[in-house]
C-alpha cells in the first residue's frame, strides 16, 4: 500500500478531484481512508433516493471515505451545517470545496478495482482483482 495525502483547494469539485488523483497515479485501486474540510455546496444522495440533494452554506466535512476505481468513485460523506445539523450519504459530483479539503488516499498497486453490474443488486458493484503484471 502507498499513501497519497492530498489537499484540495477552494472551488475544486471533491469527487472529480478524488477520481483525478487515482488517474494520475500508476495504481488502478484506492481507498479514501478519511477526509476533513469544508464545502460551500454538497451534493449527497440519501439512502434509497434517485437523485442527490443539494445542501448550500458553510458545511464542515465530518467524515469522508470510500473506494476509487478507474470506473469512478464510491464515496460516503457526512457534513454538518452552521447550526450543527448532520447530513450524510453518497457523494455526487458538484461538492464544491469552500476553504480546504484534506484527505488520505491509500493506493493499492497490487489490486485492480472495477465496477460491474451485480445481478443480485442491480447496481454496478466493486470487483477486486489482482493487478495486471
Amino acid at each position: 500500500m502507498q499513501t497519497c495525502p492530498a489537499r484540495l483547494s477552494p472551488g475544486d469539485d471533491l469527487r472529480v478531484a478524488v477520481e483525478r488523483l487515482l488517474n494520475q497515479s500508476a495504481s488502478r485501486a484506492a481507498f479514501v481512508v478519511q477526509g476533513i474540510g469544508s464545502l460551500s455546496v454538497a451534493q449527497l444522495r440519501f439512502a434509497g433516493a434517485e437523485a442527490p440533494a443539494e445542501l448550500r452554506g458553510d458545511l464542515e466535512i465530518l467524515t469522508l471515505a470510500g473506494s476509487v476505481s478507474p470506473d469512478g468513485a464510491h464515496l460516503h460523506m457526512s457534513v454538518a451545517d452552521a447550526r450543527g445539523r448532520v447530513f450524510g450519504g453518497h457523494v455526487a459530483r458538484g461538492c464544491i470545496v469552500r476553504t480546504t479539503v484534506e484527505l488520505l488516499l491509500a493506493l493499492l498497486p497490487d489490486h485492480g478495482f472495477s465496477r460491474e453490474i451485480d445481478p443480485a443488486t442491480g447496481y454496478a458493484e466493486l470487483q477486486i482483482r489482482p493487478a495486471p503484471r
